[in-house]
């Protein structure tokens, strides 16, 4: 029975090369390992860290977060040169969208990676969503829809798997589930106008797994998060129509374990259906066997029927198969260009003409990141034509840069103003200072931004866009 608990497991832990203790597990059958900032150093070792992984346990699943755009792992270090969701559902190509995703499945192919944790099925019908933005293709269902389909079939023509999250839908938030627990609370009506959409759309391209959301949706199940909802299970089995892995989304996040714990999460996710448990990061040996203990347990007491655990290893092992599968046909070939066209079709000038910039004085603002985007570095390139001759400097709540600005022209560049009043007041005062001054929003604008008339808009902060930007105000792209 502790093999058939460990091949549920999605486990972790900190460094950039395999543990003995995780060894150990891989050769008893653990079901994968998920890989986050803690472990990367660069792109070599993260190959590297993978291959060792699969030399002991060539069934185990690798997994990790590469959306392109804000949330990387592959380029947590230095930015993602791919473009993001909602720079993607601003161009509306999906021939491109297609072409970036086959990109970033040769990548994780190449350094070993079975299973991408992404796209994000969302749509961002909230501005004010803290943990979402940019990361989802748009706040229309159908925009996102065709773009997920289209990434889909990209990563997996490339040899990777495609994970669709968070089901069944975390867009319409205001509360990031790894701090605490959100709700959503429209009817079933507009979830299936709506949320649903793109998930349908995954699905049928293709999908091989579906990630869940802590996120309590009363419309399907009151007061319980999707992650541990049957009803929420047998809505994407029965209505959308999904046979494949169900994926856990972390349970080390508030919305999941905050007050039981994660051995706990783990259970009642197993019991609502979830098939791989996404554990989180900087795990132990100890905090695995936590895990493991509570699972033979529950099973031993009833709480978690054995046909239940049988069932969701059965779903791994299947899965495993697919992605080797996948592997085995992969065809596309590396396609860089698709994601500079797009980031610099995104980036929005309001249609105004604009005076080249160079040798600039560059703000960043920073209004802080969640725990999906981590400190990936954002803002413009150091090499760039903007910044050549001049210097950047980051802000923060309490500062006053517009005390001491030089003669240089002022380039400000931000995440998410409208969520930050004290942002706004700090822009305000630049400009009152430099009217001349440039405001780029490099996160999700609000519908009517409380910041200058004229700010350039990116539609993310990935190195592709910071390219584009750079590209569009130096003037080497109209």
């Amino acid at each position: 029975m502790r093999g058939l608990a460990a091949r549920v497991l999605l486990a972790s832990f900190d460094g950039p090369t395999l543990p003995d203790w995780a060894r150990r597990r891989l050769e008893h059958g653990l079901g994968g390992i998920c890989l986050y900032g803690t472990n990367i150093v660069d792109r070599p070792q993260i190959a590297a860290l993978n291959r060792a992984v699969h030399e002991v346990n060539p069934l185990a699943i690798t997994s990790l977060d590469e959306e392109g755009g804000d949330v990387t792992r592959l380029y947590y270090l230095e930015g993602s040169p791919h473009a993001g969701h909602a720079v993607l559902g601003r161009a509306d190509d999906v021939e491109l969208t297609l072409a970036v995703a086959a990109d970033v499945g040769t990548e994780l192919l190449a350094h070993g990676v079975d299973l991408d944790l992404g796209p994000v099925a969302d749509v961002n019908s909230t501005p004010d969503n803290p943990v979402i933005g940019v990361r989802s293709f748009g706040s229309d269902p159908t925009l996102v829809a065709r773009h997920v389909s289209a990434w889909v079939r990209g990563v997996q023509s490339a040899g990777s798997g495609a994970c669709l999250k968070h089901f069944p839908g975390h867009g319409d938030t205001t509360v990031d589930s790894h701090l605490a627990l959100p709700t959503v609370t429209e009817p079933l009506e507009v979830l299936r106008e709506r949320e649903l959409v793109p998930f349908v759309a995954g699905v049928r391209a293709g999908a091989v797994a579906v990630m869940t959301s802590h996120v309590v949706v009363p419309a399907v199940e009151p007061d319980v998060p999707a992650t541990f909802s049957a009803a929420a299970t047998r809505l994407l089995r029965e209505e959308v129509g999904f046979t494949g892995l169900l994926v856990s989304d972390a349970l080390d996040m508030q919305g999941a374990s905050g007050g039981r714990g994660i051995p706990a999460a783990a259970v009642l996710a197993l019991a609502a259906g979830v098939d791989l448990l996404c554990l989180g990061s900087s795990f132990t040996d100890q905090r695995v066997q936590d895990v493991v203990d509570a699972i033979v347990d529950a099973v031993g007491n009833g709480d978690l029927p054995w046909e239940r655990l049988t069932d969701a290893a059965s779903r791994v092992d299947v899965a495993a198969a697919r992605l080797a599968e996948l592997r085995a046909h992969a065809k596309a070939a590396p396609n860089p260009e698709a994601s500079t066209q797009a980031a610099r079709r995104a980036v929005d000038t309001g249609g105004q003409p604009l005076a080249t910039v160079v040798n600039a004085q560059v703000l960043r603002v920073l209004t802080g990141t969640n725990e999906a985007v981590g400190h990936a570095p954002w803002g413009l390139p150091e090499q760039g034509s903007v910044l050549s001759g001049g210097k950047a400097r980051d802000v923060r709540q309490g500062d006053q840069p517009w005390l001491d600005l030089g003669p240089e022209p002022v380039v400000v560049l931000v995440r998410d103003a409208h969520r930050h009043p004290w942002a706004q007041h700090l822009i305000a005062q630049v400009v009152a200072a430099r009217p001349d001054t440039v405001v780029v929003e490099m996160g999700w604008p609000a519908d009517s931004d409380p910041i200058p008339p004229g700010t350039l808009r990116t539609w993310g902060a990935s190195a592709a866009s910071s390219s584009a930007l750079d590209a569009v105000l130096s003037g080497a792209a109209s």
